[in-house]
Order: structure tokens, then sequence, then C-alpha cells
């Protein structure tokens, strides 16, 4: 299953389209380009095992951390957006604001949660 995909049980809510200001918070956790580029590091890695195994682990890792990182710093500032929405408002937050803000909680919690379930082989 794609990161990227939408769940098919959450019907299209108004707003939402890929201009829509509300969209950046739903978009790719690593983008398209960066994660081809972890792809082909990774399948070279692969490829140099036979050669130079050492190395070929060594680049595995740095390819690893730096998703790790990128993954990571990507949440964090999705949670930095999501909070800033909600919690700068009043403390009459209007609703229509903390609907928002649930609904994109939810859905990336539900990312997250479909990432950690065991790879399919």
């Amino acid at each position: 299953m794609s990161l990227n995909a939408e769940p098919t049980h959450a019907p299209r809510e108004p707003g939402t389209g890929a201009d829509s200001p509300d969209r950046k918070l739903g978009q790719d956790l690593v983008p398209q380009g960066e994660r081809d580029k972890f792809t082909l590091r990774l399948r070279q890695a692969l490829t140099a095992f036979v050669d130079s195994p050492r190395q070929a682990v060594e680049e595995a890792d740095a390819v690893f951390d730096e998703v790790a990182t990128q993954f990571t710093n990507t949440l964090a500032e999705r949670r930095r957006a999501l909070r800033a929405r909600w919690q700068d408002q009043d403390t009459d937050a209007q609703t229509e604001e903390l609907r928002l803000a649930l609904r994109q909680y939810r859905e990336i919690t539900e990312r997250l949660l479909q990432m950690s379930a065991p790879a399919s082989r």
C-alpha cells in the first residue's frame, strides 16, 4: 500500500483538494524524489555487497539513518504546524479549525500505524 494513498473509508471533504492549504499536512512524509534517491542508494549498496560487504552495510546504515532523520524531522514539523493551527487560537477555538486538526491527526496517525504493521512478503 502506498503511503500517499488516502484511506478508502474517509469521504473526501470540502477544502481538501491538492491546492488547498489544508493538504500540506497530508503530503508525503518523505518526498517522492528523495524516496527515489534513497532507494537507488540502497540498491547500489546491495549490489556492492559481493565486492565490498563492509562498505555496502555502512552505506545501508547511512541511508537508514538519513531516512529516519528526514522522517522524524517531517513528523515534528507536521506536529508543530498542526498545534499552531488550534493551540494559538483563543480558548474558544473555532469548531471548524478543531475538526480539521482532528482529521489531520487521524490521517497521519493512521499512516504511521499502517507502516508499523508487518510487511507482507
